[in-house]
């Protein structure tokens, strides 16, 4: 149907970002079915989110549904690796909130009753994704006839991919509904006073001038604070929130490039040498390149200036079978032959009826179509714009008469491109396309210049197997070599190796710079700290990309707070500064004369205008918020005792107060109840979400 590529062409991403995703469950065959006993109960438990289990069929049937969608919307029949992983993540983050929120709305008693549902379909104010797909490009309103017609259709073809993708529609509806139910919800539990408007206000207006005095932690010495066991711990135990941690593994590891060698580079010269002389006799030289080279025919047209000097000089000098090379081009070696020569505009005038396809009976009921207009134009004389408005179902054109104003090259699909580039003017030509099928006129031609075709033989330079197996043998040597951390380290030093590190987490799709590196990954969380990592099969070489790896775990870090071992470094540095500001606090005191903390302990001064308590960084300061504050607390000539900040100590002189103009306390109030509003959606759920106690096992499966 029609409609369903308008919802192809419309929805598209626009509804996956809705939040709160429900996918309905494809039905299982019997891979999911079997009685084994590696299917049932907690072997197969994939997460646990708000106490209710999720197994890997019930998530996979979901990531196989979205994908249907996303090949549906996309018009593709595959997916590739990094798409997959997107809508894995999307399936999960749907799940999530799906089950985090089940339980609120029902006690809430949040829904969407059926004559809702109507409603938001078929109402006067149909929901936001019914608006989007079923609306009239030329008049911005819906279509009512289409969503009707589509409704009628899918209700009486119950497992059509109309239907499955209907049902995937009202869900999206439904759980968007719901959660912007809760929100609201929220939002009408939020109220802002008065006086909190007002203080607001006075804060914001509030614009200060002020010199600051700045003594950096950094200008005290470190062995002039010394930090005692007793007090590293009472540090760590009320700061508790700044050691948390999640699940992660630290690994090292070396890499064995595959690189082609100059034996592999000599051999392709020679088998591109060899084969010059074939080529340069080829009936079909597009057909040879097709099955000879890394990179198909390409049929495109250029003007010398397109080319590369080389081989604009050789196109645009020789004749039709001549050939060039081999020459090298970047990591290629290529052989080129002058196919074709053609005079040819850059741009052409054109326009166009179209009858939309989307299956194999419409192809043939939009042919006879097409060809029926053009024997109206041809036979009867009518004409091409009159017929163009009222037929043709490309609403953007046709309004015009057909008409598609200038084209440039590379502008258009193909087999559109060649007919109007290489039609003849005002010929009428039917083509077919990914669109449907065309009734084309080409209106007028722009200067024409010479334009060339090559057929050109790319050949990539790659690594053969004699140098996959050398390059293998010799990470193989390495890590029999090296089977402890200690001589791992010692080693690569020695040969002059690049060792690398990584932090990665358990559902980490790949280690930074290393392709396809989950193996690795999922092998990291069953190795233990300071042992080489194996893979399932029970090697320490991982084939990853064009590479071989071999990696040490040396260390590893479970959820929840760090222990004060691990974090003992950053807890002193933290317990030092606490000292140093104390001793700068203490030098600083009772000085109001900011000149005398200059001379006196060597501060520097600098000045800032307007700094409000919305001021983010300040000049000669930097990210302070302390500093921002201290000079909003204060009027005219007034001096701040020190204040200890992120990066020092600061004393703050307000030389003058400027106020702003902003009265309207009730405008601020709606303002600051927005602002708080979108916060508490946020934080919100983030709550609900973090007391759900999700357990993740993803990385079991994936």
């Amino acid at each position: 149907m029609a409609t369903l590529q308008k919802i192809r062409n419309r929805a598209g991403i626009a509804i996956a970002i809705f939040i709160g995703m429900a996918l309905a469950a494809f039905i299982l065959g019997d891979l999911f079915k079997s009685s084994s006993s590696i299917m049932r109960g907690k072997q197969m438990e994939l997460a646990e989110i708000d106490g209710k289990s999720v197994t890997y069929p019930e998530f996979q049937a979901k990531v196989e549904e979205l994908s249907e969608i996303y090949k549906m919307n996309s018009g593709k029949t595959t997916l590739d690796q990094k798409v997959t992983e997107q809508i894995k993540e999307q399936t999960w983050q749907s799940m999530v909130r799906n089950l985090t929120m089940k339980d609120i709305y029902e006690n809430l008693g949040i829904g969407v009753s059926s004559t809702e549902l109507f409603d938001l379909v078929q109402g006067k104010n149909p929901h936001a994704i019914i608006q989007n797909i079923f609306r009239d490009q030329n008049t911005g309103t819906i279509n009512r006839g289409a969503l009707i017609q589509f409704l009628k259709y899918q209700q009486t073809n119950a497992g059509s991919k109309e239907h499955n993708y209907w049902l995937f529609v009202e869900n999206q509806i439904i759980e968007e509904r719901s959660f912007s139910k809760y929100n609201n919800l929220l939002a009408k539990g939020i109220y802002i006073t008065s006086d909190e408007s007002r203080s607001d206000l006075k804060g914001r207006n509030h614009k200060a001038n002020i010199q600051v005095a700045t003594k950096l932690f950094s200008s005290v010495s470190d062995e002039s604070v010394k930090a005692t066991e007793s007090e590293l711990k009472a540090y760590y135990d009320n700061h508790q929130d700044k050691f948390k941690q999640e699940n992660n593994r630290n690994i090292e590891y070396v890499s064995f490039p595959v690189v082609a060698s100059k034996a592999d580079e000599d051999k392709l010269i020679k088998w591109t040498n060899d084969i010059k002389a074939e080529f340069s006799t080829v009936e079909d030289p597009a057909n040879f390149v097709n099955i000879n080279s890394d990179v198909p025919f390409d049929p495109s047209f250029f003007k010398k200036g397109e080319l590369a000097p080389e081989i604009g000089n050789f196109a645009f000098s020789g004749k039709v079978g001549d050939i060039y090379g081999p020459y090298k081009d970047n990591k290629s070696w290529k052989l080129a032959k002058i196919q074709r020569f053609e005079e040819l505009p850059d741009s052409v005038q054109a326009r166009h009826i179209l009858i939309k396809v989307n299956s194999a009976p419409e192809l043939t009921k939009a042919t006879a179509t097409i060809d029926s207009i053009k024997n109206l134009i041809v036979v009867k004389g009518q004409k091409f714009e009159d017929i163009a408005r009222t037929k043709s179902q490309d609403k953007g054109s046709a309004i015009a008469g057909g008409n598609l104003g200038w084209i440039r090259r590379g502008a258009m699909v193909k087999p559109f491109e060649e007919a109007v580039f290489f039609g003849k003017l005002n010929d009428l030509q039917v083509i077919k396309t990914q669109f449907g099928i065309h009734l084309v006129q080409v209106t007028g031609r722009g200067k024409t210049l010479p334009n060339v075709q090559l057929a050109i033989i790319d050949r990539v330079i790659e690594p053969s197997s004699q140098t996959y197996q050398a390059t293998y043998t010799q990470a193989s040597k390495f890590a029999s070599s090296n089977q402890d951390l200690k001589k791992f380290s010692d080693a690569i030093v020695a040969q002059g190796l690049n060792k690398k590190s990584a932090n990665v987490r358990e559902n980490d799709k790949d280690v930074p710079g290393l392709e396809n590196s989950r193996l690795l990954i999922r092998a990291a969380y069953k190795a233990k700290t300071g042992s080489i990592i194996a893979s399932t099969e029970g090697t320490p070489i991982f084939e990853l990309g064009n590479q071989f790896v071999i990696a040490f775990l040396t260390g590893e870090q479970e959820k929840g707070v760090a222990s004060l071992n691990t974090v003992k470094a950053r807890v002193e540095i933290e317990v030092r500064k606490e000292k140093k500001a104390q001793q700068l606090i203490e030098k600083m005191s009772g000085k109001s004369d900011l000149n005398q903390l200059v001379s006196g302990v060597g501060a520097t001064l600098s000045d800032a205008k307007d700094i409000s308590f919305e001021t983010y960084s300040i000049p000669g300061v930097g990210f302070e918020p302390a500093v921002a504050g201290a000079a909003t607390a204060l009027e005219s000539n007034q001096v701040s005792k020190p204040v200890a900040g992120t990066n020092g100590v600061y004393v703050v002189k307000v030389n003058s107060v400027t106020t702003g103009t902003d009265q309207d306390l009730a405008a601020n109030k709606l303002k600051l109840a927005a602002s708080i509003s979108y916060r508490a959606n946020m934080y919100a759920f983030e709550a609900l979400r973090e007391n759900a106690k999700i357990v993740d096992k993803r990385a079991k499966f994936y």
